[in-house]
């Protein structure tokens, strides 16, 4: 039989010549009788890196973040012993009858050491491989003279053959668009997105350990809704065919969570996916993972106690499971970039004092409180506003640096739309504070920006939040902000189903004045508050932020495994 030519068919070139040749080299393994996407492999036997970097890091050498190691230590605790590794090949370099391969499982990477003297006609196998493929390689740990550890093989064999090659060179891809496109490749070209993405895994199991060490129930709520409720956002439609039915993707469960604290489940919580008609930006993906819990005969105050305790605790869990992972370099890295610390007491700030203090720095009257009505811009008004807000703005915009870094035009328009004092006080905190509060609050050394729980919203944009018994014009409910990012909201829970009913009435006229992000009128809920609902409080928790924050991750869709992105060109 004719033997089979390796080498690409004449004109190729470029990729395309790349995975002609690794399809030609597939189909000689097939013809020697051999499949090129094997499935018997000794998967039982196997070690995986991180469990032979564990066994011999006695024999490491000063430093240990050399990774070098002593050749007799390695010797002795290897005893002959021979090892089977699995994984995909990540580099090649060869000498003649001696080549040097990498090797990446899932928990890092050991290198393969093969010489054609121990692996006799064994050798012949670096005739199909290439970088990317899966191999089995099976011998003894050993040291190579530069001290790296390795794994002398006497058995290697093709698992799995790649048609497509890696990231020219190994040097990982730095197209930010093909990386979310190609993640599949991402994570094998980029180790720190596979990093992050194991990350992302244990702050979602910290978090579960520290819910279900105090008796919350974890449950599942609909996700498809026939009500836009749980949260002020625009829905995403859909349609059920078998009951002609629209409904919405939810934006939030909470509706749901708190039924259930209605039938008596006291302590319970969910993580899942929402969805939320928004635009695309680095904090903002359509669908998006949430936290929520709910405590009954709980209140905010308590609720920013446990917030405090669970933050830190997901943190500690996170740096003990990265360092079973063998991934511990890289939690030091992200701990030591954070620009924000959890090691002090976070900071608690009414909005109005927030406001107030924001005025203060900008060294604008903190009369200006009660003057915003003046300056705002609503679309019936003339360009600009009226002369008198106009020259107000101007006076205010050019007392301090402070004050000319505010974004003054959007901050009018946004004054604009408001039908209350209560929402001009939110949108003037929006404008005024929340951009400045990771530079106004900071540790006791300066180096670091401190969490900051805003407290006392105004109840007209917290209609589902308890209103406070000493002001009945603001709500107990707080939102916290990591390095000026939201990560949290929390209230105590309005249980009043007349409260809450005319609240919804006043979301409803909101939508049928032309406002899209507003709730409908809920009545089964109310029906559910009229069965009474213990004093409660609730908590929602953004985990893609805080994946961001805790792995220093300037884009949520670094964070997200696959974001969502415009459909990719015709080629």
């Amino acid at each position: 039989m004719e033997k089979k030519s390796n080498a690409p068919a004449a004109g190729a070139g470029g990729e395309d010549g790349i995975i002609a040749s690794r399809r030609e080299k597939a189909r000689a393994v097939r013809d020697a009788g051999r499949n090129p996407f094997a499935n018997e492999v000794e998967a039982q036997d196997r070690a995986l890196v991180i469990e032979l970097r564990t066994r011999f890091e006695t024999a490491l050498s000063e430093p240990a973040e050399a990774l070098r190691y002593d050749p007799a230590a390695v010797e002795k605790i290897a005893s002959g012993e021979r090892v089977t590794v699995l994984g995909r090949l990540t580099a090649r370099r060869g000498f003649g009858k001696v080549s040097f391969l990498n090797l990446r499982d899932a928990t890092g990477d050991i290198q393969l050491f093969a010489k054609k003297d121990v692996l006799g006609d064994g050798f012949a196998v670096f005739d199909e491989l290439d970088v990317g493929d899966h191999v089995q390689a099976r011998g003894v740990v050993m040291v190579t003279k530069t001290g790296e550890l390795s794994i002398q093989v006497d058995v290697l064999e093709l698992v799995t053959k790649a048609f497509r090659p890696l990231p020219e060179k190994w040097h990982g891809m730095t197209d930010t668009d093909l990386r979310y496109r190609q993640r599949y490749v991402d994570l094998v070209a980029n180790p720190g997105a596979a990093a992050v993405l194991r990350a992302r895994s244990a702050i979602v199991q910290g978090l579960r350990d520290f819910l279900d060490a105090r008796r919350f129930v974890e449950v599942e709520t609909p996700t498809l809704h026939s009500l836009i409720g749980g949260a002020a956002a625009k829905p995403f439609t859909t349609h059920h065919n078998a009951l002609d039915l629209d409904l919405f993707m939810r934006i939030a469960p909470e509706l749901y969570l708190k039924r259930l604290v209605v039938g008596g489940v006291e302590r319970v919580y969910e993580i899942g996916r929402c969805y939320r008609n928004e635009g695309l930006s680095t904090r903002h993906n359509p669908e998006f993972t949430m936290l929520e819990f709910y405590q009954a005969y709980a209140t905010y105050e308590d609720l920013m106690n446990m917030t405090e305790g669970m933050l830190r605790h997901v943190d500690v869990f996170l740096e003990r499971r990265m360092q079973e992972l063998g991934l511990a370099v890289a939690y030091r890295e992200w701990k030591a970039s954070r620009s924000f610390t959890f090691d002090e007491p976070f900071r608690r700030i009414p909005m109005a004092e927030a406001i107030s203090r924001a005025l203060e720095v900008a060294e604008i009257p903190t009369s200006a409180a009660g003057r915003f009505a003046e300056v705002a811009v609503a679309t019936d008004s003339p360009p600009g506003g009226t002369e008198e807000g106009r020259a107000l703005v101007g006076d205010w915009a050019k007392r301090s640096k402070r004050a000319r870094q505010v974004d003054w035009t959007n901050f009018r328009k946004g004054l604009g739309v408001c039908d209350s004092e209560g929402e001009r006080t939110f949108v003037a905190y929006e404008y005024l504070a929340e951009p400045f509060l990771s530079v106004d609050y900071r540790s006791d050394s300066g180096e670091k920006s401190i969490p900051v729980f805003i407290i006392d919203y105004p109840a007209e944009v917290s209609p589902l939040a308890r209103r406070k018994d000493s002001d009945p014009s603001l709500t107990d409910r707080f939102e916290l902000f990591v390095e000026g990012q939201e990560l949290c909201n929390a209230f105590s829970e309005l249980n009043d189903p007349d409260d809450q009913a005319e609240r919804f009435r006043d979301q409803v006229a909101k939508k049928s004045r032309g406002a899209e992000e507003t709730m409908d009128y809920d009545e089964d809920y109310i029906r559910a508050l009229e069965h009474g609902m213990p004093p409660a409080a609730g908590f929602g928790l953004g985990v893609d932020r805080l994946v961001m924050q805790l792995c220093v991750q300037t884009s949520i869709r670094e964070v997200i495994a696959f974001p969502l992105l415009r459909p990719e060109a015709p080629r």
